[in-house]
């Protein structure tokens, strides 16, 4: 790793483990912040005025407008992903 040259192995180890635990806690909000997008999205798109309970149309729509931008975000990921593969070889 590199800037932990001068460290010893246990604090190498501590240090590889700090990496990985907000490695994690990063993916861990960029999953939050999906969340957040995609609900604040399909709300405004789906919700007429909000009751006591989701009607049909309203529990369809969000499920469709969920599974779109899943599908589209993954969509992307896997573009961009080909995308960098193609670049780097």
């Amino acid at each position: 790793m590199e800037g932990f040259d001068n460290l010893s192995p246990s604090e190498k180890a501590e240090a590889t483990e700090l990496q990985r635990m907000i490695a994690i806690e990063q993916q861990k909000a960029q999953f939050q912040a999906q969340v957040h997008t995609f609900t604040d999205v399909c709300w405004d798109k789906c919700m007429d005025s909000p009751g006591s309970k989701l009607d049909y149309r309203t529990e369809t729509c969000l499920q469709s407008c969920v599974e779109r931008f899943i599908d589209t975000t993954l969509a992307v990921t896997n573009r961009f992903t080909q995308m960098v593969q193609k670049g780097g070889h």
